[in-house]
């Protein structure tokens, strides 16, 4: 047995049974082994960004890691926005970057790199196997690290001798990390800063808390103390819909935000922070949070979040009560396409299950709001503000729960980043519908240029503007294998969504907004 068998062996018995991939040259022996061990699931991406957003898409529907196949320091360079917001979604994903033999690094060949500097910006564990006999081992710690709470980035680095060389081990499964319990004191204080204040408190939450088991006890802290309810303005997963609690996201707009946040005396964070503005701002604040707020940290993101929100409700003597219904589902919306009309045309329209992942940017602010009173669903934010993550992320939803539709709204800018994952969506035949918002610019730069008082002229705008020439994503689509429409009024979305969600396999629409 050599270094890869050792390590398809190893990751199948310790539980990961799909891999993303984009292999190259010092890989090939790695790609040998997933052809003849069985029960690996492999999924190619024509481009590493597509692949690492794939596998952070997997683990937040799934909650536990794929593998990924990286060529090399560079092929991991290509990947890492998404693994930027995989990091910050607490997706688990175990990479494993192809290297040059041990023996040929010291000669620096064309594709040497410092690939454990790289990884380390971007991973809670990195490791390079060094020894044909320890691969094994070193791929159960990986699996064992990528399991952490909320879930974590493990990076294998694969030298190919170590790979080639027989003498391969399969490791042991290593046991899941324990996750850290909530100090009681710390559960005590939350109780007694939220009997005070009703709505002048807020418990935002985070990761396991913006789960529907989450939400469910959320829902119970708020109807006993009057507090409410806040979630950060992007999160890995986030369940909404009918029978799921309300949440204010924060939002992104820094005045809106924090107009939004006024009010607040104290915050009880839980698995999550203190909310910050995405950038600084001339003579604005950099947190939402009014700068007089009390804070207090109940639960960090990498404590046992749910444990200590049943505890607080226990200790509030909360009772267990049902969500009510949050009104009638909002009609279909009519006429121009709008954010409003495209929001309630995918509220009124997705199915139970349904799965978005949402890239929208500037268009789609509002999107959530018009969705809690759609059927149950879970969504999928851009996590760590790297564009380019909406379609391959739709990906490994769809891998990861089949049988589930998975929308992806999708801004026309930032789809461009990682085009190529509409390739996989049809030689995978995913029940994906793309949803692309073609404005045929970059509406969310034009935005922060007033943003930060800046006085635009036309060489700045021109570099915001995809109208010279336009894009064409039904050529795009179709030549890729996904079918494909366009429209122009809401009413051609309603009729072009409501086929694309009754037929199986990737369908691709483009609104001319």
């Amino acid at each position: 047995m050599n270094g890869a068998e050792s390590l398809v062996h190893t990751l199948l018995k310790s539980g990961v049974d799909t891999c993303f991939t984009n292999p190259g040259t010092s890989e090939m022996h790695f790609v040998a082994a997933l052809d003849r061990i069985p029960g690996m699931k492999c999924v190619l991406g024509l481009f590493e960004g597509v692949v690492t957003g794939a596998a952070d898409g997997y683990g937040r529907v799934t909650g536990k890691p794929a593998a990924t196949l990286l060529h090399c320091g560079p092929g991991l360079a290509n990947g890492l926005a998404n693994l930027h917001n995989a990091r910050r979604a607490g997706s688990p994903i175990v990479n494993i970057v192809g290297d040059q033999a041990t023996y040929h690094r010291p000669l620096d060949a064309p594709l040497t790199a410092d690939t454990e500097s790289w990884a380390r910006g971007v991973s809670s564990w990195v490791r390079t196997a060094m020894d044909v006999r320890t691969v094994g081992q070193d791929a159960a710690a990986a699996v064992q690290a990528s399991h952490a709470v909320p879930g974590q980035i493990a990076s294998l680095i694969l030298p190919s001798d170590v790979s080639w060389n027989e003498g391969g081990i399969v490791g042991d499964v290593l046991p899941l990390p324990r996750t850290p319990l909530v100090d009681q004191f710390a559960i005590e204080q939350a109780a007694r800063i939220l009997r005070q204040g009703g709505s002048g408190n807020g418990l935002i939450l985070g990761h396991a808390g913006l789960t529907q088991e989450g939400l469910a006890l959320a829902y119970r802290i708020s109807a006993a103390t009057g507090c409410r309810l806040i979630a950060q303005g992007a999160n890995g997963k986030l369940s909404r819909g009918y029978g799921r609690a309300i949440v204010e996201r924060v939002p992104y707009v820094v005045d809106q935000a924090v107009a939004a946040m006024a009010g607040l005396r104290s915050l009880v964070v839980c698995g999550t922070f203190k909310p910050v503005t995405f950038f600084a701002y001339p003579n604005k604040p950099q947190s939402p949070i009014p700068h007089d707020t009390d804070i207090h940290v109940m639960a960090r993101a990498e404590q046992d979040v749910l444990e200590a929100l049943a505890r607080l409700a226990d200790v509030l003597h909360a009772p267990k009560i049902d969500v009510p219904y949050h009104g009638d589902k909002l009609p279909i919306g009519h006429g121009k396409l709008t954010s409003a009309s495209v929001a309630a045309t995918v509220a009124s329209l997705m199915p139970e299950g349904a799965i978005v992942s949402d890239e929208s940017v500037s268009f789609g602010r509002d999107f959530a709001a018009y969705s809690q009173a759609a059927e149950p669903h879970e969504w999928l934010s851009v996590t760590g503000g790297a564009i380019g993550q909406g379609i391959p992320v739709s990906i490994g939803a769809a891998i990861g729960a089949p049988g589930r539709r998975v929308i992806n709204l999708q801004a026309d800018g930032s789809a461009m980043y990682t085009v190529q994952g509409l390739w996989t969506q049809a030689r995978e035949n995913l029940d994906i519908t793309t949803v692309i918002l073609s404005n045929r610019k970059y509406q969310i730069l034009i935005g922060e240029l007033a943003n930060v008082g800046a006085n635009p002229g036309r060489t700045a705008l021109d570099m915001f503007d995809l109208g010279n020439p336009d894009l064409n994503w039904t050529q795009m689509a179709r030549s890729m294998g996904v079918e494909a429409a366009s429209t122009d009024s809401t009413e051609g979305f309603a009729d072009l969504l409501q086929s694309s969600l009754h037929k199986r396999g990737p369908f691709l629409i483009e609104l001319m907004i």
